[in-house]
C-alpha cells in the first residue's frame, strides 16, 4: 500500500503465508483493488500477470539476513522480471557482529521447556540453541 501511495502504477504482492489472505481484505478495506494485487504462493512457482517490473521490494532479510531464506527467492525474482536498471529496495545491508559467551541465559532457555505450565517439554531443550534468536544481551556478554 505504501508503493501505491507512492504512485506505483500497479503492486503485485506475492505471499505464500495465509496472511495473504488477511492482505486481501486490508488492500480492499483501503480502497486499493485496482492498484494492487495479491498472488499466493512461492515467488519461484507463480506467474505475474506482467513481463517485468520495474522495482523489486522485499522484506528478505529476516533474522540476522539468511534465517527465512528469503534472499534466493529475492534473487531469482530479480533475474526473471526486472527491467534493466531496476531497483531493488533494500540493495544493500551492513552485518555487525560480536561474539557472546552467557551460560546462564543459555542454561535458562534451555530450562524453560522443563516446566511449560505444568509440562514436561524438555525434548525440546536440544533444539532451542539450534534456532537464532532475537533477543537484547548485555553488554557484559560481549567477549570479541
Amino acid at each position: 500500500m505504501f508503493a501505491a501511495r507512492a504512485g506505483a502504477k500497479h503492486v503485485y504482492a506475492i505471499e505464500n503465508a495465509e496472511i495473504a489472505l488477511f492482505a486481501r481484505e486490508i488492500i480492499k478495506r483501503n480502497n486499493f483493488e485496482d492498484k494492487i494485487t495479491v498472488i499466493k504462493g512461492k515467488m519461484e512457482e507463480i506467474e505475474l500477470p506482467v513481463k517485468q517490473v520495474d522495482i523489486i521490494i522485499s522484506e528478505w532479510m529476516g533474522y540476522f539476513l539468511f534465517y527465512e531464506s528469503m534472499l534466493d527467492s529475492v534473487l531469482w525474482a530479480r533475474d526473471k522480471y526486472l527491467i534493466p536498471g531496476g531497483k531493488m529496495l533494500p540493495d544493500k545491508v551492513h552485518m555487525y557482529m560480536a561474539a557472546i559467551e552467557d551460560g546462564s541465559y543459555k542454561q535458562s532457555k534451555k530450562n524453560f521447556w522443563n516446566d511449560v505450565y505444568g509440562v514436561n517439554m524438555s525434548i525440546m531443550a536440544p533444539n532451542v540453541i539450534r534456532e537464532p534468536l532475537v533477543d537484547v544481551v548485555s553488554s557484559n556478554s560481549i567477549i570479541s
